[in-house]
């Protein structure tokens, strides 16, 4: 699973708006802004979060640590 902070922290790293992740994963943008406003781990439909996970790591975005105690967000800039 992503936190919210992580997600918000991939669209930072890319340079992408609410509407790039949501075009690109095929999420709500709605149900985007809705995600990345909770704490922690979003309440969400698992098959969404794995969709925008998937796009963002897709984009060159490692996730690492704990996603409620230290998320972690790195840009992979390789290839």
């Amino acid at each position: 699973m992503i936190s919210s902070k992580q997600i918000k922290a991939a669209r930072a790293l890319l340079g992408w708006k609410g509407q790039d992740l949501a075009d690109k994963s095929g999420v709500g943008v709605t149900t985007l802004r809705r995600y990345e406003t909770q704490d922690g781990i979003p309440n969400a439909n698992a098959s969404v979060i794995k969709a925008i996970k998937d796009c963002l790591e897709g984009a060159g975005i490692v996730f690492s640590g704990d996603p409620v105690k230290s998320p972690g967000v790195s840009l992979n800039q390789e290839g």
